[in-house]
């Protein structure tokens, strides 16, 4: 155990990455109620409900603890202003490759998918559902529904949470002083949840094989063969986003490109795997201040990046899946609907919610086009696979912008940042916290009440 805990964890994903290409290749000749099949199924399965399980508590707790700590940030609303600014910037360039790509391939009248499998999605968005989502039906976010057993099922709903606590947070700032004891119990729990995560997020590797295996022996080759030109289009356009996009993006703002790879990789892995941008949350929280962001800013950007900053699941996906049903059912698309594909991308990336999928966004984005939501359905057989690189590519574009920003209101670590490029990601454990910053620690000297904040030295 000692041997494979000094492995670093990027290593260990890509090992299990591999592990679960080759388990789902010898587990798709026993069909999906092989012993293989159902035991990789098992094994990835448990690994998301476990991070789902713990997403309410750590959602309600990290955005009222970040608001919270605003109040000791002088430029607290300049800073909120660049950070959506720039999660609006990075999702229009998003969405305008996608729908470059969209024109220049029309994947839908190359698609060989059978007519047959158009269904109309169980999940599905509209402008009226996503205003009325935001209202919360009870404190918790907490909601039920019965099944055709009889059983009843519990779920929460990430955007009423998400409305909560920033209205919480809000309070708590304009309550001040008397709202220190709550604060300080708020930041216990939130250690207590984060501490329970970093569990979960050890076992990622082990979900990988899990979640890749049974997603090869599943839908196969012959699925992602049939939409083989949209599938290539989707991760055409990630690429272009993480490997141009994003280095044009840095070097523009003065930034090292391999000091950002290799600093965020360990976040990008785990998206990649998870398929959720707010079980990686903690991951791509820790990460971005390991690149010198500092803490009292990267818990604000962070948490708010993971329920609406999507720029593969709510930009890159939407304009190429409605391009692809139009192209589908011969549909011309106009000018304007062009445009409004770019303005639902942008203003409702929170419908995402940040957990796996983005059924919800494809529907919002159809119905506000008018194109058939029966086209929900073709593109079904192949969303898990597609949806790895969409998770990976936002939880990147969640640090780009927290790095971009402290970059530009010059509270960037910029040797911290430039030591990235040379130091490997190898803490797992919820202690490996990145070391205090001379400007964090010059500003904790000079603000009373931030010390307590700053992060502690820790092993290599």
């Amino acid at each position: 155990m000692r041997a494979i805990a000094r492995i670093p964890f990027g290593i260990q994903v890509l090992i299990g990455l591999v592990l679960g290409i080759v388990l789902g290749l010898v587990a798709a000749p026993m069909g999906e109620s092989g012993w293989l099949t159902v035991t990789l199924d098992t094994i990835g399965s448990a690994f998301v409900t476990l991070l789902k399980a713990l997403v309410p508590p750590l959602v309600f707790l990290a955005i009222v603890s970040s608001i919270a700590n605003l109040r000791q940030v002088a430029n607290a609303a300049r800073l909120a202003w660049q950070t959506l600014l720039w999660f609006a910037i990075t999702a229009i360039i998003a969405t305008g490759i996608g729908i470059g790509l969209g024109v220049l391939t029309s994947p839908g009248s190359r698609s060989s998918v059978d007519a047959s499998s158009a269904g109309v999605s169980d999940t599905q968005g509209s402008w009226l559902d996503f205003l009325v989502g935001l209202v919360p039906a009870n404190f918790l976010g907490i909601n039920a529904h019965g099944t055709d057993d009889g059983s009843v099922v519990m779920g929460f709903n990430t955007l009423q949470i998400l409305v909560i606590s920033i209205a919480v947070g809000i309070a708590v700032l304009s309550v001040g002083a008397k709202a220190d004891p709550f604060l300080n119990v708020v930041n216990s729990l939130l250690a207590v949840v984060q501490k329970l995560l970093w569990w979960v997020i050890r076992l990622a590797p082990i979900g990988t094989v899990g979640l890749l295996g049974f997603a090869v022996a599943t839908y196969g080759w012959s699925a992602i063969g049939q939409l083989g030109w949209f599938v290539a289009d989707i991760y055409i356009g990630l690429a272009l986003v993480a490997f141009v996009v994003y280095p044009v993006l840095l070097r523009l703002n003065g930034l090292g490109i391999r000091s950002f790879a290799r600093g965020v990789w360990p976040a990008t892995s785990l998206g990649f795997v998870s398929r959720s941008s707010l079980g990686t949350m903690p991951m791509t929280q820790t990460v971005t201040e390991r690149m010198g962001v500092p803490r009292h800013y990267a818990s604000f950007a962070i948490p708010l990046g993971a329920t609406t900053k999507m720029d593969g699941c709510a930009a890159i996906y939407p304009a190429l899946a409605s391009i692809f049903v139009a192209n589908f059912y011969g549909i011309d698309l106009s000018i304007m609907q062009y445009v409004l594909i770019v303005v639902v991308s942008v203003l409702g990336s929170a419908a995402t919610a940040g957990m796996t999928g983005a059924t919800v966004m494809l529907t919002l984005t159809l119905s506000t086009l008018g194109l058939p939501l029966e086209g929900v359905g073709l593109l079904l057989a192949i969303d898990p696979i597609i949806d790895m690189g969409r998770t990976a590519l936002n939880v990147t574009g969640q640090s780009l912008v927290g790095v971009i920003v402290a970059q530009r209101e010059k509270i960037l670590d910029r040797a911290q940042y430039d030591a990235a490029a040379t130091t490997a990601f190898r803490g797992i454990d919820a202690e490996a916290e990145p070391a205090a910053t001379v400007a964090e620690a010059s500003d904790a000297a000079q603000a009373p009440g931030d010390a307590d904040r700053v992060p502690q030295p820790t092993r290599a």
